[in-house]
């Protein structure tokens, strides 16, 4: 049941609210059974959330199906700026996810969402190649032009938290290329693209030994909060209620901080 929402325009969710649903902070089973649900019609949940949320997301969004017989939740993963954009420009999100307060605040300027909670934090690291070729062991190898190094663009969280930290250490590093989001930033290390890249904690650990991480001390000057808040116009507002609960959840907590994130 459970996919992920590759265009946000092609997600038109179905305003149908099915009645008994159970709050989801404990982590229970809905109370309504599977054909009572099926018999109401399906309800879809749009969530809007950061690249680097992608595999804690998705495997609270199957969590969060299973205890919510006929519901399906939709993801929509990418950079926390573009996300931002697409729903003050009208997409139909019910939750938005973000890697920064900065990006978070574009929504809520425009008085489209609550009062966003801060969720985990998370810091940068050194992406490198698994075999290092460029032999990268600290920030200030990132400067030697020989090295190629792939950032994500400045108004970008992953972006924005590259030039803090670079900023704190006093140097100044000439990218090959700047992506969109962190993701795409790592998946030019694992190809061999680029030598390094400046990606999140988060992002390594979930590259499951396809990169090494390189943690170095200015990456404490730059960390990143996530703000989670659900949309004032969310077409299945009950349900995206009850998706926050379950990220603020002790369950929500375990997998967030299993897969390296840190507490706020």
């Amino acid at each position: 049941m459970f996919r992920r929402l590759s265009q946000w325009a092609v997600a038109v969710p179905v305003a149908l609210v099915i009645a008994g649903l159970s709050g989801c902070g404990s982590g229970e089973p809905a109370t309504s059974s599977a054909s009572t649900a099926a018999a109401a019609g399906a309800k879809e949940l749009n969530v809007f959330a950061a690249a680097s949320l992608t595999e804690t997301f998705t495997e609270l969004g199957r969590t969060f199906e299973a205890a919510h017989p006929g519901t399906t939740v939709k993801f929509n993963f990418g950079s926390s700026a573009t996300l931002a954009q697409q729903i003050v420009q009208g997409a139909p999100a019910d939750v938005f996810a973000a890697a920064s307060p900065a990006t978070m605040k574009t929504v809520t300027d425009a008085s489209l969402a609550s009062a966003p909670t801060t969720f985990v934090r998370n810091k940068l690291e050194i992406a490198v190649p698994k075999d290092n070729p460029a032999k990268v062991d600290e920030l200030k190898d990132l400067t030697d032009p020989t090295v190629k190094v792939a950032l994500c663009a400045e108004q970008v969280p992953c972006g924005a938290a590259a030039v803090k930290a670079l900023d704190a250490a006093g140097l100044k590093v000439t990218p090959v290329t700047l992506e969109q989001d962190v993701k795409a930033a790592l998946t030019k290390v694992e190809l061999g693209e680029v030598d390094a890249a400046l990606v999140y904690t988060t992002d390594v650990i979930a590259a499951a030994g396809k990169v090494q991480g390189i943690d170095f001390p200015e990456a404490d000057k730059a960390i990143n909060d996530y703000p989670i808040a659900t949309l004032s116009k969310a077409p299945a507002g009950d349900l995206a209620k009850q998706f926050v609960d379950v990220v603020l959840s002790q369950q929500g907590k375990d997998v967030l901080t299993k897969a390296g994130f840190e507490s706020p």
